[in-house]
């Protein structure tokens, strides 16, 4: 039986983000396939374990220190890792980046390089993390480096890194949700004021997600497609200020509630200046929904079901907006747009990961 040990130390931070979905969906993704052939290990910060932690429902090993200190010491030592570790995951670049048994695999899951193409979305102290961890990284050619986007594989070559090193691991979406009653979805937007169809946004809300762009192109494009209906934010807060200005915010909901949202909205939309990778409009595809997404959204790049607009440009959002919304919603349509996504399932991340350990 093989030993894998995951990081979930993004499950304990307060933002926790896309990251942390990953982390769900691949432990789920590697329980479902390991038939016995793999023993799973969270390693956990000191402290208590959050719900999110419990409901994975794997073996956990807590390191000696709390979140913040832990990941200052990943930098030099794997403090917390079992000695008998056939694999060391680090889920992000937080590390740890060795330990185990001799021989282990160790790997990173490396998500994007916002740092550099954003850098407001992070503090002058996350700047310089990342930077650190990167040339850690370069230095440490034993650790194998998982990336979700072939544009991140192709930017970490250019870094210098060895494309032998680079794995591409899909990531998925949660088939196992199923989608809330729409009369229970119906009943959450009228208690925001929402009766009609409705334009839905999900994610948290941060700056690089381009929500006061967004917001200007919708009420344009509402103008000529009230079809549209307000504009539905769902997700939580992130760092930086936005102004939500008229759109209605329904913050943080359930997962299957979420589900429901995506199938019933007249058009997601997910247009943010930079991506790592983008889960939002791959679940909303995945219901069957009609997206409008950013070319800077490395999930759907290649996907000919979704309108493809630049972030930059609010008119080219606003005709986004109405293309999207005159797409099929027959049966055949939706089915189309689910057809896309259907091979990007946290199963198939898992067997990915699986290869790469090899």
């Amino acid at each position: 039986m093989r030993r894998v040990t995951l990081t979930l130390d993004q499950l304990y931070r307060p933002q926790p983000g896309g990251i942390a979905t990953y982390v769900r969906g691949l432990v789920a993704g590697l329980l479902d396939d390991a038939a016995g052939s793999l023993a799973l290990t969270g390693l956990v910060p000191r402290g208590g374990v959050p719900e999110d932690v419990q409901r994975l429902g794997v073996p956990l090993v807590t390191a000696g220190l709390p979140v913040g200190a832990l990941v200052r010491a990943w930098a030099r030592v794997p403090l917390g890792v079992p000695a008998d570790a056939d694999v060391v995951h680090a889920t992000s670049m937080a590390g740890p980046f060795a330990g185990g048994r001799a021989g282990a695999v160790h790997s990173v899951a490396m998500h994007d390089l916002l740092w550099r193409d954003e850098p407001s979305a992070s503090t002058r102290a996350g700047v310089r993390f990342h930077e650190a961890r990167l040339r850690l990284l370069a230095r440490r050619g034993d650790v194998r480096i998982l990336t979700s986007s072939p544009l991140l594989g192709a930017r970490l070559i250019a870094e210098g890194l060895d494309p032998a090193r680079l794995f591409p691991v899909r990531l998925g979406v949660d088939d196992a949700v199923e989608p809330a009653d729409p009369s229970r979805v119906a009943a959450l937007l009228a208690q925001h004021g929402v009766t009609g169809p409705f334009t839905l946004v999900a994610g948290t809300r941060e700056p690089r997600k381009n929500l006061a762009a967004l917001i200007s192109a919708h009420r344009e494009a509402r103008i000529r497609e009230t079809g549209l209906g307000p504009l539905v934010v769902a997700g939580p807060a992130g760092w930086g200020a936005v102004d939500t200005a008229d759109a209605v915010v329904v913050g943080v909901v359930e997962r299957s509630v979420l589900a429901g949202l995506y199938r019933d909205a007249a058009v997601v939309a997910y247009v943010p200046r930079a991506e790592g990778w983008g889960l939002p409009p791959v679940e909303a595809l995945a219901h069957g929904a009609a997206v409008v997404a950013s070319t800077a959204t490395p999930s759907v790049a290649d996907n000919d079901q979704v309108v493809r607009v630049d972030a930059l440009d609010v008119d080219a959002i606003t005709e986004g907006l109405t293309r999207a919304l005159a797409m099929g919603t027959d049966p055949a349509s939706r089915d189309a747009r689910r057809a896309s996504v259907a091979s990007l399932t946290w199963r198939a991340c898992a067997l990915d990961h699986l290869a790469a350990w090899r």
